[in-house]
This record gives C-alpha cells, sequence and structure tokens, in this order.
C-alpha cells in the first residue's frame, strides 16, 4: 500500500494482541492503520464522549497551559484563530481569548458551524486531533487554505517511537480511534506539500508550522 502523505510504498506489520494490522512508510514516517480498522463519526463520538475533560478542573487546563506555553512564544500574540477539532469543552479557545485572541471553535461533532471556513486566521490550533483523521494530507491542506499570509499552524499529536518494538509497547496506539501517527519528518513532508515550513517542534507532540 502506498503511503497517503508521501505516496512513497509501506511496509505492513500486525499488532499481535489485538490483531490490528498497520502500514508504516519508511520515507516520511507516517504510520496508520489499515482502513477496516477505521470507525465511523458515530463510534468516535461514543468514545470521545467518554471523556471526562471538565473545564473548571485545574489539570485539564495546566495540559493546555503547556501547550500555549510552547507555542505563544513562537507566533505573533493577537489577531483571529481556530481551535480546529475543540472537542465538547473549548476550553483551549476560551485560554486563546485569554492571551489576546480573537478565538472561533470548529468540531465536527460538537460545534460542527462551518462559518470558519469562509475567515482567515493567524492561528489555527490542533490538538489530539490528527492521529483520528484518514485523510490528514487533505484536513492539513484545507486548514492551511484557512491562514493569513503571515498566519501559523500549531499542532499537537503524540509523536511515533522511533523502532517497531517501541510502537508496539506504545500506551497511545491502543485508543482505538487513534488511527495515523506521526513523526516531525510527516509534518515536514506535509509542510512541502502546503508550503508550509517547521518553525518549532519538541521532539514529543508540538510541531508550529507556517507559510515558506
Amino acid at each position: 500500500m502506498k503511503c497517503p502523505i508521501c505516496t512513497s510504498q509501506t511496509s505492513s506489520f500486525v499488532d499481535p494482541k489485538p490483531q490490528i494490522t498497520y502500514h508504516a512508510c519508511c520515507s516520511c514516517g507516517y504510520t496508520f492503520k489499515a482502513p477496516e480498522h477505521h470507525h465511523d463519526l458515530p463510534t468516535q463520538k461514543s468514545r470521545y464522549d467518554l471523556h471526562q475533560n471538565d473545564p473548571d478542573d485545574p489539570g485539564y487546563r495546566a495540559y493546555f497551559q503547556r501547550f500555549l506555553d510552547y507555542i505563544l512564544p513562537r507566533v505573533p500574540v493577537g489577531g483571529r484563530a481556530l481551535d480546529f477539532g475543540c472537542g465538547a469543552s473549548g476550553l483551549l479557545a476560551s485560554m486563546l481569548t485569554e492571551s489576546g485572541y480573537t478565538a472561533d471553535r470548529y468540531d465536527p461533532i460538537y460545534y460542527p458551524d462551518s462559518a470558519y471556513a469562509s475567515q482567515g486566521y493567524d492561528l489555527i490550533v490542533s490538538t489530539e486531533v490528527f492521529e483520528h483523521l484518514d485523510d490528514p494530507l487533505t484536513i492539513l491542506r484545507h486548514v492551511t487554505e484557512r491562514l493569513t499570509p503571515t498566519g501559523h499552524l500549531a499542532l499537537q499529536t503524540q509523536f511515533a517511537p522511533d523502532t517497531r518494538e517501541a510502537f508496539l509497547d506504545w500506551y497511545y496506539r491502543l485508543d482505538p480511534t487513534h488511527i495515523g501517527f506521526f513523526t516531525p519528518r510527516t509534518f515536514a513532508v506535509m509542510g512541502e506539500h502546503l508550503g508550509l515550513q517547521i518553525v518549532g517542534e519538541d521532539g514529543a507532540n508540538k510541531v508550529v508550522m507556517a507559510r515558506d
């Protein structure tokens, strides 16, 4: 099977305990579940509804604060921001407002208002979203088209381990709605397709991109 990111040929392997087939690209580092292991949106929603994401929980707020502490020094503060795939709470958009942005939110399940698609944004954030997508390059292109010429895109998703052995021991793969796994190289390759460059990545789960 060809990689949906860079079209290179992938190699396949099976996670023995759950018997899930993965395809791994040695060129861009993208690893993804075979399509038969993907779930439809209602099934995904039933999983997301189990999350205890209380916006009044100090720990949940601290989780987003760590994200903002990394990205805000790397982007111009102020302007219009979008939390793409914001989930049920909308907390991150509220925190962006507190940080000086006019913040919108979009989520296909919880905030399905598509008015954002006609706007331009100085900052688009997307936390714990891209691992759920079956066509991440198309979605990245879609959000990139919403960026202003000097806009920035900040993503958070756990970067995949370097070895297959470590991948098969990795907790992040166990969520049934996680179907695609990235490395910094994956984002760099997607950026090359879309005229984006990486201006910051922390080696763990955060990447900030801007137009070339």
